[in-house]
């Protein structure tokens, strides 16, 4: 993306939108940032941020958000992530990720049509539900499983509803299981390693043997910006990592890594209820924009193993 261009990005410090944001004032673009600075906000990258007189930062939750930024694109990466949380209590996860959505939608349809910013929404491969064999491929049935992939399925029908009624021109991004640097630490492998280097064991849902495709934040971006400079308007994209694997392997090569034998390494707690056994997306719509994934699994854990660090969301 050649040309200066100002984004409004909503969750900037969540772990996805921080790379983007990351992204986007290297190359020189404008950011506002709009982030409500919940536990799961990274502080050290917000310093860091705030360094860049191309970037501000408005703290609302998006659902109260007062009007929307001047802006030529508007990313949503904004939303409660965590089923676990979403099974305790989904109340928050209906406000962030359902009416928050509802709530930006309304104030891009605000705007004169040749004033609106391009909406790209960032959803998740449990939108579909569980897959035991091949991939799924944006037109099939959302069946999500919990309240977490609920509210997110819910969003992107809002998306649907706002571009057919109102035309708002919209691209809706469905990912695989992001990994990377400075993950928040209540994912898998963060949490397992984090764990681990404190003498800890991992803890593993059921037996671990839960199918998981995992993607690289930074591929994640790759493709998002794809999106935004190749993509066709209201239009939906898988984006599938290139490695398949069951959470107790995962574990396993944390363990590997850190030093930590088997019998050490890991404890299984009883499942989670509406525990999805595989998740698979079919990427092809995407990389006939030319995208691939670029970063490999095993050459990128030992990294983030080594950068752990919990103080950056304290």
């Amino acid at each position: 993306m050649a040309e200066t261009r100002i984004f409004t990005v909503t969750g900037g410090l969540g772990f996805i939108g921080k790379h983007f944001v990351q992204r986007l004032l290297a190359d020189g673009h404008y950011v506002t940032n709009v982030d409500l600075v919940n536990y799961a906000a990274d502080r050290r990258a917000a310093a860091v941020f705030n360094d860049f007189d191309r970037y501000r930062h408005i703290q609302s939750d998006i659902s109260e958000l007062p009007y929307m930024p001047e802006c030529d694109y508007l990313l949503n990466f904004a939303a409660e992530s965590h089923v676990d949380n979403s099974i305790a209590d989904s109340r928050r996860f209906c406000i962030s990720n359902f009416m928050g959505t509802q709530r930006l939608m309304e104030l891009v349809r605000a705007k004169a049509p040749d004033d609106r910013p391009r909406f790209v929404h960032i959803s998740t491969d449990e939108v579909y539900g569980e897959i035991a064999d091949g991939a799924h491929t944006e037109n099939d049935m959302l069946h999500p499983s919990n309240p977490y992939s609920a509210t997110k399925a819910a969003a992107d029908m809002l998306i649907y509803g706002w571009g057919r009624t109102y035309g708002v021109n919209y691209n809706i991004i469905r990912m695989s299981n992001n990994y990377g640097m400075h993950q928040y630490p209540e994912k898998l492998i963060p949490k397992s390693s984090g764990r681990m280097l404190r003498g800890l064991p991992a803890l593993l849902h059921g037996q671990g043997r839960y199918y998981r495709n995992w993607l690289h934040v930074e591929d994640s971006v790759d493709a998002i910006l794809t999106v935004i400079e190749k993509g066709q308007p209201n239009t939906i994209y898988n984006v599938n990592g290139n490695y398949e694997i069951l959470n107790i392997d995962v574990v396993r090569k944390i363990a590997a890594i850190i030093g930590v034998p088997e019998d050490r390494a890991y404890k299984l707690v009883d499942d989670r209820v509406g525990q999805d056994i595989r998740y698979s997306l079919d990427s092809s719509r995407l990389q006939a924009l030319g995208w691939e994934p670029q970063r490999n699994f095993d050459t990128e854990l030992p990294k983030i193993i080594e950068a752990t660090d919990y103080h950056r969301f304290i």
